[in-house]
């Protein structure tokens, strides 16, 4: 038997470019990039290229949010060890599966 992540590994490395797959380690490291706090009120949605997608758990945080962007892409991307996410766009969704 394979573990799940080792077979999505394999599937995104066929299917996505090199940059993509480094992007889907913000999951792993969400929390520690950006703090308790703000992880338990925003979590990471999806990603297009450069672009990452933070579903945020109200409109209060959304607005606070859009002042912290540019320190949470710095503190995301130092995380990641490149330069991977350029732009962040917030969107109010459940934060729960």
């Amino acid at each position: 038997m394979k573990h799940i992540g080792t077979i999505i590994d394999n599937a995104l490395k066929e299917f996505r470019v090199a940059s993509d797959s480094e992007m889907t380690r913000i999951w792993d490291l969400w929390d520690d990039a950006v703090g308790d706090t703000i992880a338990q009120n925003a979590k990471p949605g999806a990603f297009k290229k450069d672009v990452l997608l933070v579903h945020v758990s109200n409109s209060t945080w959304m607005h606070h949010l859009r002042f912290l962007k540019q320190q949470m892409m710095d503190d995301i991307n130092r995380a990641l060890g490149q330069n991977l996410v350029k732009e962040i766009k917030f969107k109010i969704a459940s934060l729960h599966s």
